[in-house]
């Protein structure tokens, strides 16, 4: 399938969105819930797998479907296709606060590999697969890092990326090591490898885990500072666990829901 050129403007700080403008005839694959607003003129239609394979008959579409089925992403995806006869645009929102990131493709050597959940969208013959990691320990403690995304052509692709990010260019032998959820993505000379954290006291009280992505170059690494799994377990464990509203550091705040105040008043110390 051939590539659609695309332009596009990024758009906010912390919540960005991303505009693509179509020129007639073009189209945007988007991740499903992804869209934010698009001009009139603009045909959205779901479609079994990325959208790549539409040439391909059943087979090429139930391949692409469950690529995207095995990184725990929808089994569709949304193309946007300009049918008017001048430009139209077509927005994509952040799902959390952080960053997105364009990714030219072509001058990445044609493929990407990033989290599972951090593609937005992309120019129409994007093809989303898979990049499973080959190692067996990364296999068994990968975590976040053992199934992700691989994103091949030649067009421009968007990654979203939680908090603040940093992209670094690692030479030949040089190594990282990073939290297994803070790689965003890397290109394919990079190699991803697991590594024990080493010791007992830092794997059990560190709060880090007891493994660390270990990247070597040569290649590109981006890193987020902020991801959703650790955004989500902070928000879990901050949240009330029996119910009602509570004011953190208040002695006031637990009154209606059994709080210090709630206790001492109705006799629960005894």
């Amino acid at each position: 399938m051939a590539m659609d050129v695309v332009d596009y403007e990024i758009k906010g700080a912390e919540m960005q969105f991303v505009e693509v403008e179509l020129d007639p005839g073009e189209a945007a694959i988007g991740e499903a819930g992804s869209m934010m607003f698009m001009d009139a003129g603009i045909e959205m239609d779901t479609v079994f797998g990325d959208g790549a394979q539409q040439s391909g008959g059943f087979f090429g579409k139930l391949l692409g479907a469950g690529k995207r089925l095995i990184t725990g992403e929808s089994l569709f995806t949304t193309v946007y296709t300009n049918q008017g006869s001048g430009k139209r645009r077509v927005a994509f929102a952040a799902p959390y606060a952080g960053k997105i990131l364009p990714m030219d493709l072509r001058q990445l050597g044609g493929t990407l590999i990033c989290q599972k959940d951090s593609f937005l969208c992309a120019a129409r013959g994007v093809s989303l697969g898979i990049a499973l990691q080959q190692k067996l320990g990364t296999g068994f403690f990968g975590g976040e890092g053992f199934i992700m995304q691989k994103l091949e052509g030649d067009g421009m692709a968007f990654v979203h990326a939680g908090g603040t990010v940093v992209r670094r260019e690692l030479k030949a032998g040089e190594t990282l090591l990073v939290d297994t959820g803070c790689v965003v993505a890397y290109t394919p000379g990079v190699d991803f490898d697991i590594q024990y954290v080493g010791k007992i006291k830092t794997a059990l009280f560190g709060g880090e885990g007891l493994f660390l992505a270990r990247l070597s170059g040569p290649g590109q690494v981006w890193l987020q500072s902020l991801p959703l799994s650790r955004l989500a377990s902070r928000i879990f464990a901050a949240a009330p666990q029996r119910g009602g509203s509570r004011e953190e550091g208040s002695m006031l705040g637990g009154f209606a829901s059994g709080g210090l105040l709630g206790s001492v008043l109705g006799g629960d110390d005894e």
